[in-house]
C-alpha cells in the first residue's frame, strides 16, 4: 500500500518553479538535453493484463484486465489467446486475485468491500457465465482459500470465521452448488491446513511466549511434531503436501540461521533437508501436482535464483533462463506439470507472461504487461551491499535519472536530489525488477534507494530477529546509515522519505526522530502510534499476536512495554518536526486505521506545521483503484517538486472519477486548491 508540504519548513527556493524550468536547471547541472516527461498514466494504470493462470487440463488461460476500467476476469484457449473474452463484471473495485477449480469449468476469485479486507470467495461458471457468492455470510466476516484438490474437482476447503472473529473454521464447499459443510472447528489455532483430501491434518500450536508447536491432528489428542522456538516462528512455515499426504514440505529454520527446504513424515517425524543456501532463506518452490513433489526451489539474496532439485530438472531450469530473459517467476501449472505459466522480471522489461511447455522446450510469450513501457527508456537498477554501523550487510536497490551517470559507474556525475523509499511489512522486503515507483520517480529526476533494513524477510532469522524492539531505533538507523552512504558517496545530496504501511511509520520517524536528515515526507497508510495500532488490529490477527508484534513491539498490556512503544511512537514528537508532510489514508484500512493518520494531523495542524491530509473513503491498507491512485500520485509529485526542485507533471484532470477527500493542508501543494473547485473530481 500523505499529502503536503509547508514553503518555509525545509523547502527548496525553486517551490515556486514551472516544471519545464526545474528540468531544464536539472539538466544544465549534468548538461544533457532533459528527456521528455513520461505521463504518470503510463506508470500507474491499470496492466494491460496481468496473473495468467492456465486451467488444471492445460486447456485454457485466464487473466485480470480491465474491461469499462476495472479489472475483471478474461478467458481464452490456451491455443489461441487473442479469442480471450470476459466473464466478470466487477464495475468499482478490481479483481485482487484468482484461481481455476480443478474441475476446469469455474473461476475462483477474491473480493471484499472498499478495501475492508473482509474477502468472500467468488465463483465463475464459465459454461453458463453465472457468478456466485460461495461464502455469504455477512459483510463482517472474512473468508480465505485453504486449498484446491484434483482429488475433489467440484470442491474447495475455505477457513471462515463467521463463529468466532479470531479463528478460522475449515468448510468443505461445492463450487458448483455453493453447498457448505464443516471439516473441523477450530478449537483456537492462528493457523491450520489441509491435505489433498480437504481432511485438516496440521496445525500450528500458539504457546506462552510466542513459540508454536507443529501438531499432527488425528481423531485423537494432537501430536506434537515439532516445537518451532520464538526465534524460528518467523522464518518457518508449511508449504503442502506430497501425493499421498503422509509427508509434508516445510520451510524451516530450526538449528540453522538461513531457513531450509525440508520433508516431514507425519507417521515417523522424521525430517529430511533437500536444500538451504548460506546467504538466504529458501522463499519459492515449484511443486509439481502430478508426482507430489517439488522440482525447484529459490532463494532471493540480491536477485532470485532458480535451483533443481535433481539434474533434469536443473537442465529444464537452465533452457527456461536461455529462452526467456529476467528474473523467472512460477505462476501457474497443468495438473500434469507438463505446462508453465512464467512470468519474466526485470527493472528494464517489465511483466512478460510464457506459456512452456516442458516436452517441446518451447517458451510462447502470452502477453506483456505494460507494452507502453517497451517506448520508454527505463532505467536500470542496480544491487547494492551496504553496511549498517553495527556491521549487519544491508541488501539495497538504486535507480538513477536517466543521463545522470554518464560513465556508467553508478555514481551520477554530480549528486541528485533523492528518495529512499521504505517497504512495508516490516516482515517483507524489496527486490531487484521493474518498479512503477523508482521508474516514475527517476524520470522526474531522482535517484531513488529502497534498503531492506534489519526485519526484512528472506535474509535468515538473525537479520530477522535483529529489529525486536527496534522499531524507530536500530531498523531506523539501517535507513540513516543508507543515506549517509548514498550523501558520502556523492550520489545524493537532499533526500526525502517515503513508504506505505511501515513505509509510512518509518516516513513518520524520519521527519521526528531525525528531524534534519530528511527534506519532506510522504506517508501512506503509517502508524504514528504503535499502542493505538495494535489495539485496533482486526480480532483474525490476535492468535498470532504473541509470535510477531508482542515480540517485535511490544504488548500495549504490559506498562513497562507500554511506555516502550508510546517512546516509539511518532505522535510522541511531533513538536520536533522541521520539514513539510504529506499523508496518504483509505478510510476502511483495518490494519493501520485513519485514526491513525487523524491523531497526527491533529497535532500537526495544532503546532502550525504543514501537513497535507488526504482521504479516501472507498479504500483499505493501499490504494486499489486507478483513479485513486492516480490522484495520489499527481499530488505527490507536486509535493516533491516543491520539496527536492524535481520535474513534475501538473495534476490536470488526474483528480477525475477519485473518491479523494483533501482534508487538510491543500495550499502547501502546488496545483492542489485548484482541484477543489472543480466539481467534477469528486475532491472535497
Amino acid at each position: 500500500m500523505v499529502l503536503l508540504l509547508a514553503l518555509s519548513f525545509g523547502c527548496s527556493e525553486n517551490t515556486s518553479v514551472q516544471p519545464e524550468e526545474t528540468a531544464r536547471e536539472i539538466a544544465a547541472a549534468v548538461d544533457v538535453e532533459p528527456p521528455a516527461l513520461v505521463t504518470r498514466h503510463t506508470f500507474f494504470d491499470n496492466p494491460v493484463r496481468t496473473q495468467g493462470r492456465i486451467s488444471p487440463d492445460g486447456n485454457w488461460l485466464s487473466w485480470l484486465a480491465p474491461h469499462e476500467g476495472v479489472m475483471n476476469l478474461w478467458v481464452a484457449p490456451t491455443s489461441d489467446p487473442d479469442a480471450a473474452r470476459v466473464v466478470t463484471r466487477e464495475t468499482e473495485r478490481g479483481i485482487p486475485v484468482h484461481y481455476w477449480a480443478h474441475n476446469n469449468e469455474f473461476l475462483l476469485y477474491s473480493q471484499d468491500q472498499g478495501g475492508n479486507e473482509n474477502y468472500h470467495i467468488h465463483a465463475v461458471n464459465l459454461k453458463t457465465g453465472d457468478i456466485s457468492d460461495l461464502t455469504p455470510v455477512g459483510d463482517d466476516v472474512r473468508a480465505t482459500l485453504m486449498a484446491r484438490s484434483k482429488h475433489h474437482p467440484d470442491h474447495i476447503a475455505v477457513g471462515l470465521n463467521d463463529r468466532n472473529p479470531q479463528l478460522f473454521d475449515a468448510y468443505l464447499i461445492n463450487v458448483r452448488t455453493g453447498e457448505r459443510s464443516l471439516i473441523a472447528e477450530n478449537p483456537g489455532y492462528p493457523a491450520w491446513a489441509v491435505d489433498h483430501n480437504l481432511e485438516v491434518r496440521i496445525a500450528w500450536e500458539q504457546l506462552p511466549g510466542g513459540a508454536r508447536n507443529l501438531l499432527r491432528l488425528t481423531d485423537g489428542d494432537p501430536e506434537v511434531l515439532a516445537e518451532f522456538g520464538v526465534q524460528d516462528v518467523m522464518n518457518s512455515f508449511a508449504l503442502t503436501f506430497d501425493a499421498d499426504n503422509t509427508h509434508i514440505y516445510l520451510v524451516d529454520s530450526r538449528n540453522r540461521n538461513t531457513a531450509a527446504l525440508v520433508k516431514l513424515n507425519l507417521d515417523t517425524g522424521e525430517f529430511t533437508t533437500l536444500a538451504e543456501d548460506p546467504r538466504a532463506d529458501i522463499s519459492k518452490v515449484l511443486y509439481n501436482l502430478a508426482t507430489g513433489e517439488i522440482d525447484a526451489y529459490a532463494s532471493e539474496y540480491l536477485r532470485l535464483q532458480w535451483r533443481g532439485l535433481n539434474d533434469s530438472y536443473a537442465a529444464i531450469l537452465a533452457d527456461m533462463q536461455q529462452q526467456m530473459q529476467g528474473d523467472l517467476y512460477f505462476v501457474s501449472r497443468s495438473n500434469d506439470g507438463n505446462k508453465l505459466v512464467i512470468a519474466t522480471d526485470a527493472p528494464e522489461d517489465p511483466g512478460v507472461y510464457y506459456l512452456y511447455d516442458i516436452e517441446q522446450q518451447t517458451a510462447t510469450e502470452i502477453f506483456s504487461t505494460r507494452p507502453a513501457l517497451a517506448e520508454v527508456s527505463l532505467q536500470p537498477m542496480q544491487p547494492l551491499e551496504l553496511k549498517s554501523r553495527d556491521g549487519l550487510t544491508l541488501t539495497a536497490y538504486l535507480t538513477l535519472p536517466e543521463g545522470s551517470d554518464a560513465d556508467g559507474d553508478g555514481i551520477p556525475e554530480t549528486p541528485q536530489p533523492m528518495v529512499l523509499m521504505v517497504h512495508g511489512g516490516p516482515w517483507a522486503r524489496d527486490s531487484y525488477g521493474y518498479n512503477s515507483s523508482h521508474q516514475w520517480l527517476s524520470d522526474r529526476g531522482y535517484a531513488v534507494l529502497s534498503v531492506n533494513y534489519r526485519g526484512s524477510t528472506g535474509f535468515g532469522k538473525d537479520f530477522l530477529n535483529a529489529a525486536k524492539k527496534e522499531f524507530a531505533g536500530k531498523m531506523h538507523d539501517d535507513l540513516i546509515d543508507a543515506v549517509e552512504w548514498a550523501q558520502e558517496n556523492k550520489i545524493a545530496n537532499e533526500v526525502a522519505i517515503m513508504g506505505g504501511s511501515y513505509g509510512g511509520y518509518a516516513t513518520l520517524v524520519g521527519v521526528t526522530f531525525t528531524p534534519d536528515t530528511f527534506a519532506c515526507g510522504v506517508d501512506i497508510v503509517g502508524p504514528s502510534n504503535l499502542i493505538t495500532l495494535i489495539e485496533s488490529f482486526p480480532d483474525y490477527w490476535r492468535p498470532s499476536l504473541e509470535a510477531n508484534w508482542f515480540a517485535f513491539v511490544g504488548d500495549p498490556s504490559n506498562e513497562a512495554d507500554r511506555a516502550d512503544m508510546y517512546n516509539r511512537s511518532p505522535i510522541a514528537r511531533v513538536a520536533d518536526i522541521k520539514v513539510p508532510l504529506l499523508i496518504g489514508q483509505g478510510e476502511n484500512d483495518p490494519r493501520v486505521t485513519k485514526a491513525e493518520s487523524d491523531q497526527i494531523v491533529a497535532a500537526m495542524d495544532e503546532r502550525g506545521l504543514p501537513v497535507t491530509y488526504l482521504n479516501y473513503p472507498d479504500e483499505g491498507h493501499g490504494f486499489a483503484r486507478p483513479e485513486n491512485r492516480m490522484s495520489f500520485f499527481a499530488t505527490t509529485e507536486a509535493f516533491l517538486s516543491s520539496c527536492l526542485g524535481g520535474r513534475f507533471e501538473p495534476i490536470g484532470d488526474d483528480f477525475a472519477g477519485s473518491s479523494v477527500q483533501v482534508l487538510h493542508g491543500a495550499e502547501y501543494v502546488p496545483g492542489l486548491n485548484e482541484q477543489l473547485v472543480t466539481p467534477s473530481t469528486g475532491a472535497e
